[in-house]
């Protein structure tokens, strides 16, 4: 099969599923082979999904020979939220991913193409959820005695994806060495619509001479030019850059490159040492049209702003991941798995940046436009460190049963959780099988349970959100 044929699969197949991850915003593991052993992947064959894994894997392939991985799979979160005695579940609750990709080993060399998504998050509140609900500035200017209090009947939602177009090659440095590498396009999308209680806002903004929030500041002309109109009170506002009706594309976009190297080393014939390093990513800025939305009080009336124009998420960026991992084959049937990573939040996640750009707009709004509002929310993610253990044992011929334990803690502080991006999950436990129908064919299928992990925040006054999560994937491989 030509690579230029596979290319063009992957071209088709472009888009940016989101992808609910639960190792921070990345999968617990790619490939049903190394998921179902727990995500260890860096030390053994498995797959064509080591081009996302260890790219050096590869070169374990057979020479004069082909591989073509076709596979999907499913991620089912378990998300809710909760305030004194009112409760929330999430609607996204199913998010499927596509993945494909080919290898060919000639001699010493292995080369391909694959397309995989990378990872995510998103949830679906809704219009009525108690975090679509506000506290106006006056409320919070007042000392929680006066202002408007009540619902705003606007969405609270996110969808975050992020895929990757892999061009694998690695070498056969020696018959136990092989290094390895991969050159990564990558391209994503964001949809938002979040609701922020006017008392939120006037800590962001100062508005009123409120004090600065914990959980981010919002500044630049717009803010200005708003406070000229002479607001009394302000309900609510809500950032809308939701595309909403393709589950599959998202109203903000992004292109950028990243790049992996790896090296598999056989210390014996039957220990194998990998390690891998994942280059953070070099991305776009994220943009796409959209509006801030307002409730706010003039002249003792309410009264409903919307303002168009540009958004950007500012630097936004998939962080570095390094690690190393163990395989040993036990004996003909046992195979032993471990791996350690750490992934780089730290450096990634410091901050949420959006600058909203006022344009197109008309009458009393006409004199916003050019003027911009820059927003943070404060993130100070922690890296994260991974631990992963994992086996597989061959119960015949065409049968092998996997499991494994992958236990991670929470990148994130408990104080700068938002119930729209709960990426809290902590530990994993996966279990998978593969069948061979012959040499040339075979599919391999995981599950993985991640238990429950629950959160509260005492910055938006004790808001509690759960996740756990479920996810399977299904793969069939042809080698020629």
């Amino acid at each position: 099969m030509k690579l230029r044929n596979i290319a063009a699969l992957l071209a088709v197949a472009g888009v940016s599923a989101p992808s609910f991850a639960t190792n921070g915003m990345n999968m617990e593991g790619y490939g049903p082979v190394a998921t179902g052993m727990g995500g260890a992947s860096y030390a053994y064959d498995n797959g064509n999904a080591g081009m996302i894994n260890n790219p050096a894997t590869l070169s374990l392939m057979a020479s004069g020979t082909s591989r073509l991985d076709v596979a999907v799979g499913g991620l089912h979160p378990d998300v809710k939220s909760s305030f004194g005695p009112m409760s929330d579940k999430s609607g996204g609750d199913a998010y499927y991913m596509p993945a494909i990709g080919y290898v060919r080993k000639d001699g010493k060399l292995s080369w391909g193409a694959g397309m995989m998504a990378q990872g995510g998050m998103g949830t679906e509140y809704g219009t009525t959820s108690f975090l679509s609900g506000y506290q106006s500035a006056g409320y919070l200017l007042s000392g929680g005695t006066a202002g408007s209090q009540g619902v705003s009947g606007m969405a609270n939602r996110s969808e975050l994806g992020i895929g990757r177009v892999m061009f694998p090659l690695s070498y056969d440095v020696s018959d136990t060495l092989s290094i390895g590498g991969t050159l990564d396009f990558l391209w994503g999308g964001l949809d938002l619509q979040m609701v922020m209680p006017g008392a939120m806002f006037a800590q962001f903004t100062g508005f009123g001479g409120a004090a600065a929030s914990p959980l981010g500041k919002a500044g630049g002309t717009m803010v200005g030019a708003i406070g000229s109109f002479g607001l009394q009170d302000v309900n609510w506002a809500q950032f809308d850059f939701s595309e909403g009706k393709n589950g599959m594309v998202q109203q903000l976009k992004t292109t950028g490159w990243a790049g992996d190297l790896g090296f598999v080393w056989k210390a014996t014939p039957a220990l194998s040492i990998g390690g891998v390093y994942h280059a953070k990513t070099s991305l776009k800025d994220m943009e796409g049209n959209g509006a801030i939305r307002m409730s706010v009080v003039m002249g003792g009336v309410t009264t409903p702003l919307s303002v168009t124009g540009k958004l950007r998420v500012v630097d936004f960026q998939w962080p570095e991941t390094y690690g190393l991992g163990l395989a040993y084959q036990a004996n003909n049937n046992l195979l032993i798995v471990a791996d350690y990573k750490r992934i780089g939040w730290a450096n990634a996640m410091q901050n949420f940046r959006m600058q909203f750009t006022a344009e197109g707009n008309a009458g009393m709004l006409a004199g916003l436009n050019g003027t911009v509002m820059d927003a943070t929310l404060y993130q100070n993610w922690k890296n994260q460190n991974v631990f992963i253990i994992g086996g597989a044992y061959k119960i015949s011929e065409p049968l092998t049963l996997r499991a494994g334990l992958n236990l991670a803690d929470n990148p994130i502080p408990n104080g700068l959780m938002n119930p729209l991006f709960p990426a809290i999950i902590k530990n994993h436990v996966t279990f998978g099988a593969g069948y061979g129908f012959d040499k040339a064919s075979s599919v391999d299928f995981s599950f993985t349970y991640a238990p429950e992990v629950s959160v509260t925040n005492t910055n938006m006054g004790g808001v509690t959100t759960a996740h756990s999560q479920t996810n399977w994937q299904l793969m069939y491989s042809r080698r020629f």
